[in-house]
């Protein structure tokens, strides 16, 4: 027998999955404000019942499946952030969703980068964005970086960050690096 790796080989998400009720509207709505394009179609016992869109710019694939009840029972939450690339990129897709009439809270300094939260698609979901450039340095492996009340740090932050156009190493308050002990391969 072969050695095993303590650690699994993955290679990131291969696509990200919602529950829907109506397909025609989800996939109007993701290309519409997102740019997604139809790419698989899942067709069970002659019914069509999901959608595999792909995005032209670097998005995840995303999937939609007819499901009403746990689009409903979905709603409201968030469950993944779509990367975006810098503060810039951030700012012109809120730019982008506002010309399309979108609601959303704008762009917002938050623990380690900037986000723009509460967008909802057709069924409730909400659809966050979060810069992958990061305006707090992460610590190094094996490290933890702690970051206390997440939303009033970043409340904080942002209001410095606005107050003074300042640089972020003046408002860190509230993020601290710690050091936990690094796990033990097996012998």
């Amino acid at each position: 027998m072969g050695a095993t790796s303590p650690v699994p080989q993955l290679a990131g998400i291969h696509h990200l999955k919602l529950p829907v009720s109506d397909l025609a509207r989800s996939e109007a709505w993701y290309g519409r404000t997102l740019g997604y394009t139809r790419s698989l179609e899942f067709v069970e016992q002659g019914k069509l019942m999901g959608l595999g869109l792909a995005h032209p710019a670097g998005g995840p694939d995303l999937a939609v499946r007819l499901d009403p009840d746990r689009a409903r029972a979905a709603a409201g939450f968030d469950y993944f952030s779509i990367g975006v690339p810098d503060k810039p990129a951030i700012d012109a897709l809120a730019a982008r969703l506002d010309s399309l009439g979108e609601r959303h809270a704008g762009v917002h300094f938050a623990s380690i980068g900037w986000i723009l939260p509460e967008l909802h698609d057709p069924d409730g979901h909400e659809v966050r964005f979060y810069t992958m450039e990061h305006h707090t340095a992460l610590p190094a492996a094996g490290d933890v970086l702690t970051i206390n009340d997440p939303r009033e740090t970043a409340n904080s932050h942002e209001a410095g960050w606005r107050g003074k156009g300042a640089g972020v190493a003046s408002v860190r308050r509230g993020i601290r690096p710690t050091t936990r002990a690094r796990p033990r391969p097996p012998s």
